[in-house]
């Protein structure tokens, strides 16, 4: 949807959190006098106080904040909605109410139509995308461009399109639910992988693959699509794109071993395979863009990993302590376990559940050296099942603790780890329930590690 078509429409924000309040400023400051509507489930008291401020005196805008929100369907033309609120509910809620000429769009699809796609830079995956995304940026800082970090690990991109210019550059990563709704592609599209998540908001993984493919779907043949060739999902996916195809993959020997170079020599350095591939992911893209190699090599070299992505906490106690509270699947739990190695005696894990199958994590894990597992509800009670089924009596001793808060999961690390091992929070599991975020969950595990030292 061009901006001129929504200067023309009745604009209805669905969804007053960090995109829909982007979307609001951005029209606010395009169109200063335009009628919007503003929707949201909470009550406008439980709002921040920046979102409160901002709509507070807007004699412009119509608020439907808390019961009967919905309500405010019935009367727009285009909905830009949040990407928490799942297009098929909104586009089910338009039916009931007999609204079936609106048209359903979000913040990154308004973008994606708008912002010249020559200089957009997408990544997606279902891991790796913000690491991948980072990597990409300060590559390209270091390169002299004009970068913007865009999407999940930077800030929704219509407010910073005021002060762009021809040469400015936008790395955006794009998560499932960002994609879902986008009709256009990025010049430069980066595929990482695609592994079951998210099975609680879409209806199935077809429709979880179906978003991430958006990333691709609208390229044409003057576009390119980076992906990893070592995963059938991706490749699947380029088979299908009309985009040139720039693969990467770990059989790469040459390749595999200028990235391992480059990151063994970081001020930080990256652990493990799935880094590697982020790397590899991140120098095709810039070469894509003729970025010189000593800028490659210095991005590379000076990158600081991620919070809560194996985030080195520290040691206490004599016991290395990692923060990877971003695993919220078993194959990004394992990844984890692969790449800190044997030393990993005690792993924490649990929590949401979005009926994801454990059943491989079990097998795995009934073969590592771990002597703890400490397990959050839901899911702990699935993963301890999962490798109990698959013990035998070969298998390590592994004794089973359950949990309730991040203080209990601490202390029985710290009684149960020996010094010189490391203890592993990498849950294989969403956190919502007793935490805010995966954020929220890791901030609390480094809390209580340096608290309980």
């Amino acid at each position: 949807m061009t901006f001129d078509e929504l200067e023309r429409a009745s604009i209805l924000i669905l969804g007053f959190g960090r995109e829909g309040q982007a979307t609001y400023e951005f029209i606010r400051r395009r169109w200063p006098e335009k009628a919007v509507t503003i929707a949201d489930a909470r009550p406008l008291e439980q709002m921040t106080p920046c979102a409160q401020g901002a709509v507070a005196s807007d004699r412009f805008a119509t608020l439907r904040f808390g019961d009967g929100y919905m309500e405010a369907l019935s009367e727009c033309e285009v909905i830009v909605k949040t990407p928490g609120i799942p297009g098929g509910a909104v586009r089910r809620e338009l039916e009931q109410r007999g609204n079936n000429k609106a048209i359903v769009t979000s913040h990154s699809a308004v973008f994606l139509a708008n912002f010249p796609r020559q200089r957009i830079i997408g990544i997606t995956g279902t891991k790796g995308k913000s690491t991948t995304t980072s990597l990409i940026f300060e590559i390209l800082r270091k390169a002299g461009l004009d970068a913007r970090l865009a999407g999940n690990i930077g800030a929704p991109p219509l407010p910073m399109l005021r002060d762009c210019t021809e040469q400015s550059f936008f790395v955006h990563e794009f998560s499932s639910h960002q994609l879902v709704e986008a009709r256009h592609s990025p010049h430069i599209a980066v595929l990482l992988n695609i592994a079951p998540e998210h099975l609680d908001y879409y209806s199935d993984f077809e429709e979880y693959r179906s978003a991430k493919e958006n990333i691709t779907r609208f390229q044409t043949s003057d576009d390119f699509l980076v992906y990893n060739a070592d995963y059938a999902e991706p490749r699947g996916i380029a088979a299908r794109t009309k985009a040139r195809l720039v693969p990467f993959s770990m059989s790469d020997a040459a390749a595999v071993q200028e990235a391992r170079s480059m990151m063994k020599s970081a001020a930080a350095p990256l652990l493990g395979d799935f880094n590697v591939q982020n790397v590899l992911a991140a120098i095709a893209a810039s070469r894509l863009l003729n970025v010189p190699a000593e800028a490659i090599r210095r991005g590379i070299q000076e990158f600081r990993p991620l919070p809560h992505r194996l985030e080195f906490v520290g040691v206490f106690r004599g016991i290395r302590f990692y923060d990877d509270s971003i695993a919220t699947t078993p194959e990004a739990a394992l990844a984890a376990v692969d790449a800190i190695g044997p030393d990993v005696t005690t792993l924490i894990l649990g929590g949401h559940e979005r009926n994801l199958d454990f059943t491989e994590l079990g097998r795995r894990l009934a073969l590592q050296p771990i002597e703890t597992l400490i397990l959050f509800p839901p899911t702990g009670e699935r993963i301890w099942q999962a490798v109990r089924v698959h013990q035998t009596g070969e298998s390590p001793a592994t004794a089973a603790f359950f949990v309730d808060t991040m203080e209990q999961a601490v202390r029985i690390a710290y009684e149960r780890t020996a010094p010189g091992k490391t203890c592993l929070l990498s849950p294989a599991s969403a956190s919502f329930g007793i935490f805010k975020d995966y954020a929220d969950r890791g901030d609390s595990f480094k809390q209580w590690v340096r608290k309980l030292a």
